[in-house]
């Protein structure tokens, strides 16, 4: 369905989600599947991803509280899991609507302890280990006071135990090996304890489904793979995964400028040639990034054409060449495929001097979402 109102608009093929997370499955069998639709589903839009996948996952991850409740008031009913810090305030709300909590300290863990006697129910936890990232979850070395201290409370479930990987994606896999190897060895305080595990152990993201299966365990974390996008330009791909997202426009203006007048903002490009040069009705205010100006392209039929000039907040310009073909109206591909061309996220993030993950995760909620399947 096209939409009517914007011609800036980004398509999601929900097919391609299908057979990316089917493919996931297939690799990490026989572990669960947690897919990862914090910040938007990657700007792929967080309640259609999720009403789509849900039903094929074993697990939902987001980031903070207030995405968890939002999948649970659109019917969401797949078990969720906030991965990020809390507050202790927070804790009812994540009781309320039925959300796993990452318990990152004994503190916290004990907070969680506290709010599910208070409301009568048990609380299900999954205990955050920090084997190399240094951001939320206790030391791997102190661990055991964490699960020491999970063992006495008896108000909630210790579901899960996990860490994350801070460089599986790349080529050298030195370190997510070290951090493998603490990880196992904090599990290892189950078994010297006659204690069964939790669970679900997890700590592989979508660099490790690829190129660690050692580290599978019972869930794997699929994120920027599920959406057909590989983490790096190092990793193996090991798993082939298709774009599901591309970001579309038109032409809007048409003129021709003359050799010599400086184009957009700043003056920061002239041609030395009168050229024909058009208008898209795209910019930095839907998360076509400035950083991109005089390095990006677009595809207008069928060919690849310069951005120039500095990027605005809403429009950019084109360059046609003096003798390049281009109307009002006609398709522009930001992200996508048209004809022999593609232009990929991957493209964007190294005009703008940074990821995919980021390039995905910004563009505006502005654009409209259309879902084909």
């Amino acid at each position: 369905m096209q939409n009517t109102i914007r011609p800036t608009h980004v398509e999601v093929n929900l097919n391609y989600l299908c057979e990316n997370l089917k493919a996931i499955k297939a690799k990490a069998a026989p572990a669960k599947v947690m897919i990862i639709i914090k910040a938007n589903a990657y700007g792929h839009g967080m309640e259609t991803v999720a009403h789509h996948l849900a039903p094929h996952a074993d697990y939902i991850g987001v980031a903070v509280l207030e995405e968890g409740i939002l999948l649970r008031k659109k019917g969401i009913k797949t078990p969720i899991l906030v991965l990020g810090g809390i507050w202790e305030e927070q804790i009812p709300e994540f009781i309320k609507y039925n959300l796993s909590l990452t318990a990152s300290s004994v503190e916290r863990l004990r907070q969680i302890d506290r709010a599910a006697e208070m409301l009568g129910k048990k609380a299900i936890v999954h205990l955050k280990i920090d084997t190399g990232m240094e951001r939320i979850g206790v030391h791997y070395y102190t661990a055991h006071t964490l699960q020491e201290a999970a063992l006495g409370c008896e108000n909630l479930i210790t579901e899960g135990i996990y860490s994350h990987f801070a460089n599986s994606d790349a080529e050298n896999l030195d370190h997510a090996r070290l951090q493998l190897a603490r990880f196992n060895e904090v599990l290892d305080f189950y078994p010297k304890h006659s204690l069964p595990f939790p669970a679900l152990r997890h700590i592989a993201n979508s660099g490790a489904i690829l190129q660690l299966p050692e580290a599978n365990f019972d869930m794997v974390r699929p994120g920027i793979m599920l959406y057909g996008v590989y983490p790096s330009d190092e990793v193996k791909r090991t798993v082939k995964v298709i774009p599901s997202l591309s970001w579309r426009s038109k032409v809007v203006y048409f003129k021709v400028t003359k050799a010599n007048h400086p184009v957009s903002y700043g003056s920061i490009w002239q041609s030395d040639q009168n050229t024909r040069v058009v208008t898209v009705p795209v910019g930095y205010g839907d998360g076509y990034f400035r950083a991109m100006s005089n390095q990006g392209e677009v595809i207008i039929r069928g060919i690849k054409r310069p951005q120039v000039g500095r990027i605005c907040m809403d429009q950019m310009v084109v360059n046609l060449g003096a003798d390049g073909s281009g109307y009002n109206g006609d398709e522009v591909i930001l992200i996508g495929q048209q004809g022999e061309e593609r232009i990929t996220a991957e493209n964007l993030a190294r005009w703008a001097g940074t990821i995919p993950y980021e390039i995905l995760t910004n563009i505006n909620t502005r654009v409209p979402r259309v879902y084909i399947s």
